[in-house]
């Protein structure tokens, strides 16, 4: 049984990815197969517009996988600048790319969501980009979306991991069409409507409001200078604000040097495009994958699980500036040739 499927279904291409039991996490032979598929269908004039989903209740994709990272070490760089190739096809596709998100989507979930202008989720999503925790970065061309939020509310997530709902992602842009129940319906509206707005607009429903004092809060504390500013400002309003403690708890336990080097990341992705990004994400993951820190986060969480990793440096005022810096030099590596593309129309915003 295939690990991803491709089906079509009315005038729509549909990607399902089908490792269940897995979370559906992508290998590197998922995205250069749907690397594959995109191109094909984008040629085809029988499909109109492409959809992805995953298998299975629990998720739609939680992530890149991981443990074959940790066993492949540098040898993982492929991975990566394979998938962040697919990613970039996504963000410049001439055709309607629809996600539609269920249950867990984060990390590499998101890269396969985030680059696309249809993005709909029903009540089971939970979404995160977790990566500081296990000494990564946000990875995947996600900051292209976090940097643009409002309130520095993809700083927030991007430093600190926090997992949301629906209702919050749809409040910080993430999700663009709220659902209730199945999918099914939105499946049946991407597959056979003429008009694509107007049908998911149909199946669009309310949703809560991100909280005006907590997002005060947020926007505050995270457009601070530097980490240790932003800790700063968060443990202040953190005397008599849940949201700014809860965020200064879960920034202590995330790799120090991860951490900086997002902080970086985010400010940067503001001012460039997809293709930029994903180029400058793998600068920064082929300097991560001769380092420490992802490795001893993927053995606390996947390997020994004490989830009491040592991170190096173990404190944020030991970080030192240059090292972050030396993330975003050209990695010897090369680049990924994205740039070449990054003139194509992408559909959608």
């Amino acid at each position: 049984m295939s690990d991803i499927n491709f089906d079509t279904v009315g005038r729509a291409g549909l990607v399902t990815l089908n490792r269940p039991k897995a979370l559906n996490a992508l290998t590197e032979a998922m995205v250069l197969e749907l690397g594959e598929a995109l191109d094909e269908w984008a040629k085809d004039d029988r499909i109109a517009r492409v959809a992805v989903r995953g298998e299975g209740e629990k998720a739609f994709c939680a992530g890149g996988d991981i443990r074959s990272v940790y066993d492949r070490r540098a040898g993982a760089t492929d991975f990566f600048a394979n998938e962040y190739r697919t990613n970039n096809r996504i963000a410049q596709y001439q055709k309607p790319y629809v996600a539609l998100i269920h249950g867990v989507c984060m990390g590499g979930g998101v890269g396969l969501s985030a680059h696309g202008p249809y993005r709909i989720a029903n009540e089971t999503l939970t979404f995160a980009m977790p990566e500081t925790a296990i000494g990564l970065f946000p990875d995947v061309g996600a900051t292209h979306l976090l940097s643009r939020m409002e309130d520095e509310a993809g700083m927030w997530l991007g430093l600190t991991g926090h997992r949301i709902k629906r209702d919050m992602a749809a409040a910080v842009g993430y999700v663009t069409h709220p659902v209730e129940g199945s999918l099914d319906a939105a499946l049946d509206r991407v597959a056979h409507a003429r008009d694509l707005d107007g049908a998911l607009a149909e199946l669009t429903v309310e949703t809560e409001p991100f909280d005006a004092g907590d997002r005060k809060v947020m926007a505050h504390a995270f457009a601070a200078p530097s980490v240790i500013e932003v800790m700063e400002r968060l443990e202040k309003a953190g005397r008599d604000n849940e949201f700014a403690k809860i965020a200064a708890d879960e920034i202590r336990l995330r790799s120090p040097m991860s951490l900086s080097v997002t902080f970086e990341q985010i400010r940067r992705a503001k001012d460039l495009d997809p293709a930029e990004v994903l180029e400058m994400d793998f600068s920064i993951v082929c300097k991560i994958l001769d380092g420490h820190d992802l490795y001893e986060g993927i053995r606390a969480v996947l390997i020994d699980r004490d989830n009491a990793p040592k991170w190096d440096p173990a404190e944020l005022d030991r970080v030192d500036p240059g090292e972050v810096l030396a993330h975003f030099a050209p990695s010897p590596h090369g680049e990924l040739g994205l740039k070449h593309m990054a003139g194509r129309s992408a559909h959608g915003a």
